[in-house]
């Protein structure tokens, strides 16, 4: 009888542990005609940070702090050492009728496998493949619905309802419909499950506040 108590805690323990919310670092780089960034989300206890790097170097160019409990964002100028309470946008104003499709193919991105998903406006002449995984991000959604983003790849996904708790695109590929021309690409290259520091999710203390 002593053994099964055991295992059945050790059992309930480890439902617990996999139930958790993601907690970690997830790099990604982002792609255009133009240009490639890279970018970093720090992501604690509901608290998500997004760090933007410079072109081809180390140094941090502006961040993003996402409070989703509160439901209120920050933004930090590295280069100005500032920060400020982002306020909250309207709504990107959608045109056009968005077809979402469920594909059969599934792959790995990251180490993590991503199941298809396609998006496609005729009127906006755009298609966006997503890869997406089936996970514990669930700070990603709450997170794109606060920051009303008018990025197409963040207006796209959201057009696809009924996605598990949790999912979050690792891939995405934007082309025209016309001539399938590659316009843009966002690529998650490394997704690591260490919590990350309260420094890294916090504002400088040298930093002034813009009012």
């Amino acid at each position: 009888m002593k053994n099964i108590l055991i295992a059945l805690l050790i059992a309930l323990n480890l439902i617990k542990i996999n139930a958790q919310d993601f907690n970690g670092s997830i790099e990604f780089k982002y792609y255009t005609l133009k240009d490639t960034t890279r970018n970093v989300y720090f992501v604690k206890n509901k608290i998500v940070k997004l760090d933007n790097y410079v072109k081809f170097t180390p140094v941090m160019e502006g961040s993003y702090i996402f409070d989703l409990p509160q439901k209120k964002m920050k933004f930090v100028s590295h280069k100005r050492k500032l920060w400020g309470e982002h306020a909250n946008e309207t709504p990107p104003l959608l045109k056009g009728v968005y077809d979402v499709v469920k594909g059969k193919n599934t792959r790995s991105v990251a180490g993590i496998k991503c199941r298809e998903y396609i998006v496609k406006n005729n009127e906006e002449n755009t298609i966006i493949t997503y890869w997406i995984a089936d996970e514990k991000f669930t700070f990603f959604s709450p997170m794109m619905k606060l920051w009303n983003s008018k990025y197409k790849q963040s207006i796209y996904f959201i057009q696809i309802k009924d996605l598990p708790v949790g999912s979050m695109p690792l891939l995405s590929e934007e082309k025209r419909i016309s001539d399938g021309k590659a316009i843009s690409k966002l690529e998650v290259i490394k997704v690591d499950k260490k919590t990350p520091q309260d420094a890294n999710l916090e504002i400088p203390a040298a930093y002034n506040k813009v009012e």
